[in-house]
C-alpha cells in the first residue's frame, strides 16, 4: 500500500505579495521597488504655471483641460493639480476642475495629486476625485495633533499623504533635520494613524541651489543624502519633491534649467527618489547633454567646488 494514503496534505504557502503603493485613475498604477521613475505632472498648478493660472481665472477650463491632457500626452504618470490663487475660490476651482477631469478618459485614466496649502481645498477634491489618489501635503508645522488629524483623514478618503520634512520649527534645510522629520512623521503615521508604510510618500525638500550664498550650497547633494538614508532607514515609503526648485536661481535660462533637472534626477533617482514634479516631455536625456555643461552642473548639484555657481 503506497505511504502517502492517510497522511496529511502538505499546507499551503501564502505568496508572499511585495508592498506596492497602490494608486489608479482609471487605470491602476502600482509602484515597488522595480518601478522606473514616476513623472508626476506639474503644469496643472496655478502657482507653478502662469498660463494655467490665466485659464483657470478667466474660467476657461475647456483649454485648462487641454494643459493637463498634455502633461499625460507627454509621459505624466500623475498629474499634480493646484488651485491656490488669492483671486480664486479654490474650493470651487479643484471641485470644479476635477469634476471635468474625470469626464475625460484620456485623462482620468491617471492618478491625481490633490496639491493645496489650504487642508479645505484638500478635502474638496477628495470628496470627488475618482480612483486612489494622492494628498500634497501634510505636515508637522502646526504639531502633532494637527498632523495626525489631517493623515486620518486622508486615510478615510483612501488616500495616500505626501508628508513634507516640515515640523514645528520650520522646514529642514539640512541633512540631519530631513532625516530626522520623516523619520518622526513615519512611525506617528504607522503608530497612531494607521498608516502602511507604502502609503507614505516624503518630500524632503528640493531647495535651489547656485543662489550665491554659501549655506545653500549643499542643497542639492543634502536632499540627494538624505533620499538615501530615509529609504535605508524607512523600508517600503516612497520619496517625492518638487523637481523645478533645484534650478529656480537659472529661470529664464531653459537650457541650463534642464541640464540641472536631468543631473540632479540621475542622482537623486539612484539614490531612492521614487518619483517627482516635473514638466512632463521637458526632460533632458543626462547621456545627451554637453559634456562641458554637465560637469559644470554636477559641481553645483554635487558641491564640487567652491566656486561652482560662478563658473
Amino acid at each position: 500500500m503506497p505511504s502517502s494514503i492517510g497522511s496529511r496534505p502538505r499546507p499551503r504557502v501564502p505568496p508572499v505579495i511585495p508592498a506596492r503603493l497602490r494608486l489608479s485613475g482609471l487605470e491602476p498604477l502600482n509602484i515597488g521597488p522595480e518601478t522606473l521613475f514616476v513623472n508626476i505632472g506639474e503644469r496643472t498648478n496655478v502657482t507653478g504655471s502662469r498660463a494655467f493660472a490665466k485659464l483657470i481665472l478667466a474660467g476657461d477650463f475647456p483649454q485648462a483641460l487641454a494643459v493637463a491632457r498634455q502633461q499625460v500626452e507627454n509621459g505624466a504618470q500623475m498629474i499634480d493639480i493646484n488651485m491656490d490663487e488669492a483671486m480664486l475660490d479654490s474650493e470651487a476651482a479643484m471641485t470644479t476642475f476635477l469634476n471635468l477631469v474625470a469626464a475625460e478618459p484620456d485623462i482620468s485614466r491617471v492618478p491625481v495629486v490633490i496639491d493645496s496649502s489650504k487642508w479645505s481645498v484638500i478635502e474638496a477634491g477628495l470628496k470627488c476625485v475618482q480612483g486612489r489618489c494622492v494628498v500634497n501635503s501634510v505636515s508637522m508645522k502646526e504639531g502633532e495633533a494637527a498632523f495626525l488629524h489631517q493623515a486620518r483623514l486622508a486615510r478615510r478618503y483612501g488616500a495616500a499623504v505626501i508628508v513634507m520634512a516640515f515640523d514645528e520649527q520650520g522646514q529642514a534645510d539640512n541633512l540631519e533635520r530631513r532625516v530626522e522629520i520623516c523619520t518622526r512623521a513615519y512611525h506617528l503615521l504607522t503608530e497612531q494613524a494607521d498608516f502602511s508604510p507604502e502609503d507614505i510618500i516624503f518630500d524632503p525638500n528640493i531647495f535651489a541651489v547656485a543662489t550665491g550664498i554659501e549655506e545653500h550650497a549643499r542643497y542639492g547633494v543634502d536632499f540627494i543624502e538624505a533620499t538615501r538614508r530615509i529609504k535605508a532607514d524607512l523600508p517600503d515609503v516612497s520619496i517625492s519633491g518638487g523637481v523645478s526648485n533645484v534650478s529656480f536661481s537659472f529661470r529664464g535660462n531653459d537650457a541650463v534649467r534642464e541640464a540641472i533637472h536631468s543631473v540632479f534626477l540621475y542622482h537623486a533617482i539612484r539614490a531612492g527618489l521614487t518619483m517627482g514634479i516635473v514638466n512632463a516631455g521637458q526632460l533632458a536625456v543626462y547621456e545627451n547633454i554637453e559634456p562641458e555643461l554637465r560637469e559644470h552642473v554636477e559641481d553645483v548639484v554635487l558641491n564640487r567646488r567652491a566656486d561652482a555657481g560662478e563658473r
